[in-house]
């Protein structure tokens, strides 16, 4: 009797072990040819406000255009906002002669300047939503060198076109929209305008967040960042599998010293503050984070297709889980 039963026992892990990754069709070339895009010289870094990120935004429209996804903004995809830049936070955006002394500002002018989001949409078979992030801005071009950006963040943008153009015929239960944001570099300004002019906050069940999703200096792994804030969220994840990537936890304990908090750290932040849960996908800073070698050419380009289907994925599995 005890041989039998530890035959099934073993039965049950083995078959437990042996999961299979589900399969998801993508058109991975236009995923890679929308990053090597957006992330080009001819974007001059997309720094807000700037020709460059004009151009990206544009780029962007003509990607939601071609899906087909639905405007929700005043019959427009673009949510144009401006902020007034005063004094030391001017002069961080829109560098001028360096004020003597170095800490005061008073001779510094006030600059408003005007940026904008790319807001699309899928129809759900509820009222509920999940709202999609991933800022398109980056740092434009500094002593010369063009900061292309490519991992951050035009890794996450390309992406929203693949997974709009995945949901596109496989309708889902809850809203999807896609928010490709404005100015996350200079304090998430974008995603603070969307989410206070939005006026249905009340049915946002989700904010998915993609920042940096395309270079693993390390084993590929690709974090989902959130759970120690939303516990409720783990068990759709953990029913991901992929023989690509480890999807692993953390970076949203602030009580954890062995890693960064990443609570904060993006667009996220928005909807967290907003009481609104969050699952934000990223990956650690690499070797060109924030560098002018953030560049197509050194993204992981299989890692980036996973990572993408992987959140792929947890859409799927969390608009079943929170329409429960």
């Amino acid at each position: 009797m005890k041989t039998k039963l530890f035959s099934f026992v073993l039965f049950l892990v083995l078959l437990g072990s042996c999961k299979e990754p589900k399969v998801i069709e993508i058109n991975t070339e236009k995923l890679l040819e929308s990053v090597k895009i957006l992330s080009s010289d001819d974007m001059q870094g997309r720094s807000f406000s700037a020709p460059g990120n004009l151009k990206a935004r544009q780029y962007i429209v003509d990607q939601f255009t071609e899906i087909g996804l639905q405007k929700i903004v005043n019959n427009d995809y673009v949510q144009e906002f401006t902020h007034t830049f005063k004094g030391k936070s001017r002069h961080e955006v829109f560098p001028m002669v360096k004020p003597k002394p170095l800490d005061d500002y008073s001779n510094v002018p006030d600059t408003t300047a005007t940026g904008g989001n790319v807001i699309g949409m899928l129809k759900g078979q509820t009222n509920k939503t999940f709202v999609i992030t991933a800022h398109f801005d980056h740092l434009g071009v500094r002593n010369g060198k063009i900061y292309n950006g490519a991992d951050d963040n035009a890794s996450g943008t390309a992406a929203l076109f693949t997974i709009a153009k995945y949901f596109k015929d496989k309708p889902t239960k809850h809203n999807l929209i896609f928010a490709a944001v404005d100015a996350e570099e200079i304090g998430s300004l974008g995603a603070d305008y969307f989410l206070k002019s939005y006026r249905d906050k009340a049915n946002i069940d989700l904010n998915i967040n993609m920042d940096m999703i395309a270079h693993s200096d390390y084993d590929p792994e690709l974090f989902g960042s959130g759970l120690y804030h939303y516990p409720d969220l783990r068990d759709p994840l953990e029913d991901i599998y992929s023989e690509k990537i480890t999807l692993l936890f953390g970076h949203d304990d602030p009580e954890n010293k062995e890693q960064s908090d990443w609570t904060y750290s993006s667009d996220h932040r928005v909807f967290h503050r907003a009481k609104i849960p969050f699952i934000y996908f990223g990956v650690p800073d690499h070797k060109d984070y924030h560098r002018s070698t953030d560049t197509f050419g050194t993204i992981n380009q299989d890692f980036y297709i996973e990572a993408v289907k992987i959140i792929i994925q947890a859409i799927e599995n969390l608009d079943e889980s929170l329409s429960e």
